[in-house]
């Protein structure tokens, strides 16, 4: 059965068919990092498919991913000729998760491909929106008496300015926008906003999160209401990441480029 219509507000979902949820999994370079035992555990999940996203590596990742492939009919992979960013490798992901119309997941996610979200975290996240009906639920690292978080100081202190200057430029108060693990509900407008290449190759979740918040002139934009931003109980800042300190000031400087975009998507619906 599909889910109600994200485009028309947050009603309760209705039950949904087996391998109703894709998680996107980007992969550069991954070939000694990715743990395959844990992510046979995420494809055991119930009405849960993995699509890895091989995005231009030079060692054996490709070979990992056609081994793991070829162990579980829930999981895919996609390789792609050149590297061209995470942001890139998630949309390209999720667009072909999204093009199959008859068999497209209701829910489609991307998760880190460390596993720096946990399994049993990334299923909690999905049974969020499926519980409370909301369109997009994303994940907040936040250091709570009894929650696990383990993140280095530096990435911690850069991360809450990069934060607090993407939520303005969204015009919502995320905490979190960088973590990498989220979910949408299927809809229209979200296939609209992935057909655009994201402009940056690490601040893409600002980017697409604010496409969804200002809409198209085709389809209107996500209530406030439609978002949900949880604490996760356990995350971990794996080492050998791609994204190094140089990487993260560079995305701190796209969000002026993003919120340029925003800004004249803003007034194209307007006209």
């Amino acid at each position: 059965m599909e889910s109600s219509d994200p485009d028309k507000g947050a009603s309760r979902p209705r039950a949904v068919a087996a391998h109703s949820t894709l998680i996107v999994v980007p992969c550069f370079n991954e070939e000694r990092r990715l743990d395959v035992a844990r992510f046979i555990e995420l494809a055991d999940a119930k009405d849960v498919q993995l699509l890895f996203v091989d995005d231009g590596s030079s060692d054996g990742t490709g070979r990992v991913l056609s081994e793991l492939a070829a162990r579980k009919t829930n999981i895919a992979f996609l390789r792609l000729s050149k590297n061209g960013g995470k942001g890139e490798a998630v949309r390209q992901g999720m667009l072909a998760a999204l093009a199959k119309k008859a068999e497209a997941p209701v829910i489609v996610g991307y998760a880190d491909a460390d596993l720096s979200t946990p399994p049993e975290e990334l299923v909690r996240l999905r049974d969020e929106m499926t519980l409370t009906g909301v369109s997009v639920v994303t994940a907040a690292r936040v250091a709570l008496i009894g929650r696990d978080i383990r993140r280095r100081a530096a990435r911690h202190y850069l991360g809450r300015v990069f934060a607090t200057v993407a939520s303005g430029i969204l015009d919502a108060p995320f905490y979190d926008t960088q973590c990498g693990a989220k979910f949408f509900r299927s809809s229209t407008l979200l296939r609209e906003v992935l057909e655009k290449p994201f402009r940056s190759r690490w601040a893409f979740d600002v980017e697409l999160l604010g496409r969804l918040l200002v809409g198209t002139r085709a389809n209107p934009p996500l209530e406030r209401s439609a978002f949900l931003e949880v604490p996760l109980y356990h995350w971990e800042d794996v080492g050998g990441s791609k994204l190094k300190t140089s990487g993260m000031i560079a995305a701190v400087g796209d969000l002026a480029s993003i919120a340029f975009e925003l800004a004249e998507l803003r007034r194209a619906r307007r006209s």
